[in-house]
C-alpha cells in the first residue's frame, strides 16, 4: 500500500468536497453562476490541504511523519507480535484478556489511540467482529492506520444489521452454531480480536506465529488460514 500524505487526508477532503458539491447544486437555484467544485477528488483534498497549510492548521512535514510512523512502522504489526505472544504464552494470554492495554503496553505498543484497548478472543463458537458506528475509532498503536472500507458508512452500518453477510462478503463463512459478537468501537474504549490459532502451527516461534497474522483477523473480518507450508 502506498498512502501518501495526500491519501491520508482523501477521506476527509472527500466527505467535504461531497458537502461542497451539493451546496452548489443548490445554490444554482439562484439563477446566477457561480464557480464550478473540481469533479476530480483529489483536485478537493489538494485543495482542501492547501488551505489548511496556509491557514496554518496543518504542517507537511509533521503529516508525513505521523504518516509514516503508521503506514510503516506501526502498521498491523505490532498486533501481530501481541497475537503471537499470546498464542505462545498462556500466562500473557491471559493477562491480556484480563487488561489488554496493559499487557500491549508490556510489548512496548500504547498511544493516545489505544488508551483503553479490550482485547476479545474467537473460539471454535465464537467469532468478533470490530466496528465504530459513529466514525472510525481503531486502535492505532497496534494495528496502524484503519482501512478505508472499515471508515465506510456500508461497513459501519451493515456489520451491525447483518454481520453474517458482511463476513461472507470477506470470505469469511460461518457454521450456523458459531456465535457472532459485534463489539461497537468509541474514542473511550477500542477493541482488537485475538483470532483463533490455525492447525499445524504447533512448536512455531513467535516470528512465525506472527507472520501468519493479518490486518483482517485481528478487526474480525477475517481467519488466519492455516499455514500452507512448512514450520519456518
Amino acid at each position: 500500500m502506498s498512502t501518501t500524505r495526500r491519501g491520508f487526508l482523501a477521506a476527509a477532503g472527500t466527505a467535504a468536497a461531497g458537502d461542497m458539491a451539493q451546496a452548489g447544486d443548490k445554490a444554482h437555484d439562484h439563477g446566477h453562476d457561480h464557480q464550478a467544485v473540481p469533479s476530480d477528488p483529489a483536485l478537493r483534498v489538494k485543495a482542501l490541504e492547501s488551505l489548511l497549510v496556509e491557514k496554518g492548521l496543518v504542517d507537511r512535514a509533521a503529516l508525513d511523519a505521523l504518516v509514516d510512523t503508521y503506514e510503516h512502522k506501526v502498521g498491523p504489526r505490532n498486533g501481530a507480535r501481541v497475537v503471537a505472544r499470546a498464542w505462545a504464552d498462556p500466562a500473557f494470554k491471559q493477562r491480556l484478556l484480563e487488561n489488554g492495554t496493559a499487557a500491549i503496553a508490556e510489548l512496548g505498543y500504547s498511544g493516545e489511540q489505544g488508551a483503553d484497548i479490550r482485547v476479545v478472543e474467537n473460539t471454535p463458537k465464537v467469532h468478533n467482529l470490530i466496528v465504530c458506528t459513529l466514525c472510525s475509532c481503531y486502535p492505532w498503536p497496534v494495528l496502524g492506520l484503519p482501512p478505508v472500507w472499515y471508515k465506510s458508512a456500508p461497513y459501519r452500518s451493515r456489520a451491525v444489521i447483518d454481520p453474517r453477510g458482511v463476513l461472507r462478503e470477506f470470505g469469511t463463512e460461518l457454521a450456523a452454531d458459531v456465535e457472532v459478537r459485534v463489539w461497537d468501537s468509541t474514542a473511550e474504549e477500542r477493541y482488537l480480536v485475538l483470532p483463533e490459532r490455525p492447525a499445524g502451527t504447533e512448536g512455531w516461534s513467535e516470528d512465525g506465529l506472527a507472520a501468519l497474522v493479518t490486518r483482517d483477523s485481528m478487526v474480525g473480518v477475517a481467519r488466519v488460514p492455516p499455514p500452507s507450508g512448512g514450520k519456518p
